[in-house]
């Protein structure tokens, strides 16, 4: 009987874009792998805060320990001095598929003809009814999430190695995956043939390696960077050494450029070219592309930053603070009450009033999704002072919705979808808007534009979902609105 999984995808306030997860994987023998592990997924915090989750085989069995909430409130010292062995895996998780409770949380720790294996997954698939409808039926789904159906499928898959186990899963596994998988004595990294995710190899010590999905979990324990993982590369790590295999199926470069734009760290490496970097040529070519007469640049904290220090570079305007975040507000599980949350933004931003009153404000931010932040953003500056507020965002306007793994919005919310950017502007409250063009996007990050997937700016898709019979769903679009 073809069954479906339950899917209710906690949605994201505000415009705040919300990756699914962060994944890492430590091979060090004689180390303390745990702690090892914990540390890289504390670099990895910002991609996932509901909750978290290790994984360590030690030869024989494999244990873990997974809750919800922040790492640092998930393990203690207790907790990681029993989880002890050569070998681990972490996982730290923003829902976009299945709801946030904790039988989603990873790492999955499943069975198989192989044995016990652990498994954390970043990214989204696209046709997880219809792998969940070619399950057995006596195969009992413990969790709401897509992650479960790709570690089912791997646990069920022909083959006589792990290795073969995941190529038969990636033959039918459709959309966005980026794997660690443990066993009790090794560790495997892969990424799906698209790339949709980040995912990358270092050296640890002598003999160890971690992977990780950014270079900063590398540097934070002290590992080396290598490289990126490949699109349709597996990494076996084990007694043996390192080595690599690769699935059949080729597809289409397919990089998420959201990485660049927001997702990632600005301190992470990604194929060679720093974050950091390529926000910094962002504001650079936005300042080049959409010049104002203004007296001071400020950012919208934390990613924008490195765009609004381009944009002064470019324009020759100073570059001031005008927002403090308060870093941990949206990462409390106390909810703010009515009257709190119709504040919004007071609560995670502060201004700089000195250095906003009477001034003409370039004001530099990553993106605008449903256009419900910003507006408050825009008043808050004005109530801080400022006289004129120039709205500069360092992507495209964002007309169409994710199925990769960003819970971003549907049609009907993208503010980008509905109205010409002359209408954004004055539905913002700002004196005049700004998006960078895709062109200039693309060139920032050094590579070519046939290696990202640009779904969300251009409806062009690596790969769309498909119904539990494996029919593709068409992407709606609306009417312009006038």
């Amino acid at each position: 009987m073809a069954r479906t999984y339950d899917e209710q995808a906690v949605q994201p306030a505000g415009d705040v874009l919300h990756e699914a997860c962060g994944v890492t994987a430590i091979y060090a023998p004689g180390e303390d792998v745990a702690r090892l592990a914990y540390f890289g997924l504390y670099a990895l915090q910002h991609r996932g805060q509901e909750s978290a989750g290790l994984a360590v085989g030690n030869g024989v069995a494999i244990d873990s320990h997974r809750e919800m909430g922040l790492i640092t409130g998930v393990f203690d010292e207790e907790i990681l001095g029993r989880l002890r062995g050569d070998v681990a895996i972490g996982h730290t998780r923003y829902s976009t598929s299945g709801s946030s409770v904790v039988c989603n949380a990873q790492p999955f720790v499943e069975e198989s003809n192989l044995g016990p294996f652990a498994f954390a997954h970043n990214g989204n698939l696209t046709n997880a009814d219809e792998l969940a409808a070619r399950l057995p039926d006596d195969v009992r789904l413990a969790a709401t999430s897509d992650s479960e159906i790709l570690a089912k499928t791997i646990a069920l898959a022909t083959g006589g190695t792990w290795a073969e186990k995941i190529k038969a899963a990636m033959r039918v596994a459709e959309g966005a995956y980026s794997v660690a998988l443990l066993t009790p004595d090794a560790v495997y990294g892969f990424r799906d043939p698209w790339g949709v995710r980040p995912l990358c190899i270092g050296t640890y010590g002598d003999r160890g390696y971690m992977i990780a999905s950014e270079s900063c979990a590398l540097a934070t324990v002290g590992a080396h960077y290598l490289r990126e993982i490949s699109a349709g590369e597996i990494i076996v790590i084990d007694g043996r050494g390192i080595r690599t295999e690769h699935t059949e199926v080729v597809k289409p470069a397919s990089l998420c450029m959201f990485e660049y734009i927001y997702f990632a760290r600005p301190d992470s490496v990604l194929s060679g070219r720093s974050i950091y970097m390529a926000r910094y040529e962002m504001g650079r070519a936005l300042a080049r592309e959409h010049p104002v007469d203004a007296d001071v640049v400020i950012a919208v904290p934390d990613s924008a930053i490195p765009g609004g220090i381009g944009y002064a570079a470019e324009s020759g305007l100073p570059y001031v603070e005008g927002l403090i975040k308060n870093r941990y507000i949206g990462r409390t599980f106390i909810s703010p009450d009515k009257k709190m949350r119709s504040q919004g933004v007071h609560l995670k931003f502060n201004p700089i009033v000195e250095n906003l009153r009477g001034q003409r404000v370039v004001v530099v931010d990553d993106s605008i999704v449903r256009g419900t932040t910003t507006p408050r953003i825009v008043s808050l500056l004005r109530d801080a002072g400022a006289r004129e507020v120039h709205l500069r965002i360092t992507s495209p306007p964002i007309v169409h919705p994710c199925y990769l793994g960003v819970d971003m919005a549907t049609h009907e919310e993208l503010i980008a979808a509905n109205l010409t950017v002359p209408q954004i502007c004055e539905r913002l409250g700002a004196d005049s808007l700004g998006y960078l063009h895709i062109d200039s996007l693309v060139a920032s990050t050094g590579r070519e534009r046939h290696d990202f997937c640009l779904g969300c700016l251009n409806g062009k898709y690596p790969s769309r979902p498909a119904d539990s019979h494996g029919n593709v769903q068409a992407d709606r679009q609306p009417a312009l609105k006038a």
